[in-house]
């Protein structure tokens, strides 16, 4: 996230198609550390390709959040094209794979993701007095204008 604030308010445009990518684990049983640590550790290398391949792979930008018990990544894409032929890459299926070897069904530690298709024109945003975050830092940034002033005018300015 970048660290400098835009005073005042600003939106995104939507005259794109995106895909928002949901991902996260949960920890279920906390002293079974040795379950729920390398499924944790699997992510770093996924996002740092994520964002040194990012034009080549389709992917835009993304947030993260660690709570005490789960976490969770909001990405945005450019495509669901795009998000499946990351799923189906080396560095995503060996940690498949190893989830599925070391975890199985274990109810030590969970995962989950949730995918939306969402359509240009589909979707609005406001930051006040922010840094570029979220679909921000995904799409054109830009200041809030007389036509885009209202959450219904910035879902119908395409």
């Amino acid at each position: 996230m970048s660290k400098a604030i835009f005073n005042g308010r600003f939106t995104t445009e939507n005259e794109e198609d995106l895909v928002v990518f949901i991902i996260g684990m949960r920890i279920n049983k906390r002293r079974a550390i040795h379950k729920w640590l390398p499924v944790f550790n699997a992510m770093p290398p996924m996002i740092k390709e994520l964002y040194t391949k990012k034009e080549e792979l389709g992917f835009l930008s993304m947030e993260s959040f660690i709570g005490l018990r789960t976490t969770v990544m909001i990405q945005y894409w450019r495509s669901t094209e795009d998000l499946l032929a990351y799923a189906k890459g080396e560095k995503h299926l060996k940690a498949w794979k190893n989830f599925n070897q070391k975890i199985g069904n274990s109810d030590a530690v969970g995962i989950y993701h949730e995918t939306y298709e969402v359509q240009k024109g589909r979707y609005e945003s406001i930051y006040g007095n922010m840094p570029q975050y979220g679909l921000a830092n995904a799409m054109k940034h830009i200041p809030i204008n007389p036509k885009r002033r209202s959450a219904r005018k910035r879902l119908t300015s395409v």
